[in-house]
């Protein structure tokens, strides 16, 4: 993937990096080490099982540590990262403006190690990337890209580029109520039921990822190289529910899939960034996912 015009700002950006929390007293919920791994697999985690995991971390009394070495650490990484980001939110705030005549909230990109806090609770590394609803930021500890390499097996700047630009997709959908219609559910059905509906707004965020790759083309930001479109592939194939769990348990639950499929994260992906027509994007009404 190639920058043709890459946007450095760091107007919405909040660098946490080498800070964390001197704990006394605290305590780790009830999320075991199995568990731990499993979501640290789970890339563009659900706002709402984020919540609920990150929530399991219980701070205590806490002052702030600051480990200089590690301030700039990643720092490639961060400007890569920045660069996606910035890239999505102007990609947004063209269609917002354009084709649908409202003004695009930009939210903000939060770089952190090991471990941080969020309105949506505690955050840790093993958490993977996630978009907070309530603050309305996006959270990762830049590490994680060396897990996609190393674990995932999913190389290349656009796999790289894929995780950014579908947490960038859920504060889309934040803003268009979408999540806030998700979370009336919560409790309200059962579920496997809601588990469904989670799955749809996964493979939503992987289509308006789609489409940032679409539209950023289309507005000279990036050009897309040989290999690229593998790269994303290599990660939408990695981050399959059936994938993901084939790996950790040898078998899958099909009911307990949250984000889709290998195949279905794919093709959802490859739909919004060959169309690039966000009224293609209706996964909830998508008579294939019900």
């Amino acid at each position: 993937m190639k920058w043709i015009n890459r946007n450095d700002s760091e107007a919405n950006y909040e660098d946490r990096r080498g800070k964390g929390r001197g704990k006394r007293n605290a305590a780790v919920g009830g999320l075991g080490v199995i568990v731990i791994a499993v979501i640290a697999l789970l890339l563009g985690q659900n706002p709402f099982q984020a919540v609920e995991m990150v929530n399991n971390i219980a701070p205590g009394e806490s002052t702030e540590v600051v480990d200089p070495s590690r301030l700039n650490e990643n720092e490639e990484l961060k400007v890569f990262t920045l660069g996606v980001f910035n890239s999505a939110n102007d990609v947004w705030d063209e269609i917002f403006r354009t084709q649908m005549e409202q003004n695009y909230q930009r939210p903000t990109l939060v770089t952190f190690t090991d471990e941080t806090v969020s309105e949506c609770g505690g955050a840790s590394a093993a958490v993977g990337p996630f978009y907070c609803p309530a603050d309305q930021k996006m959270y990762i500890d830049l590490n994680f890209f060396h897990q996609l390499r190393s674990e995932f097996g999913a190389r290349g700047d656009l796999a790289m580029a894929y995780v950014t630009a579908h947490e960038v997709g859920h504060h889309v959908q934040k803003l268009l109520g979408i999540i806030d219609q998700m979370n009336q559910y919560k409790g309200r059905i059962s579920e496997a039921d809601y588990n469904k509906l989670n799955v749809k707004l996964e493979l939503q965020a992987d289509f308006l990822a789609g489409v940032w790759v679409y539209h950023a083309q289309q507005l000279n930001i990036i050009q897309l190289e040989p290999g690229d479109l593998e790269s994303a592939i290599s990660a939408t194939t990695a981050v399959g529910d059936d994938t993901i769990q084939k790996k950790s348990m040898g078998y899958t639950v099909p009911d307990s899939f949250t984000h889709g499929t290998s195949a279905q994260r794919t093709y959802w992906f490859r739909k919004g960034m060959e169309s690039g027509d966000i009224r293609q994007g209706d996964t909830f009404n998508d008579p294939t996912l019900r």
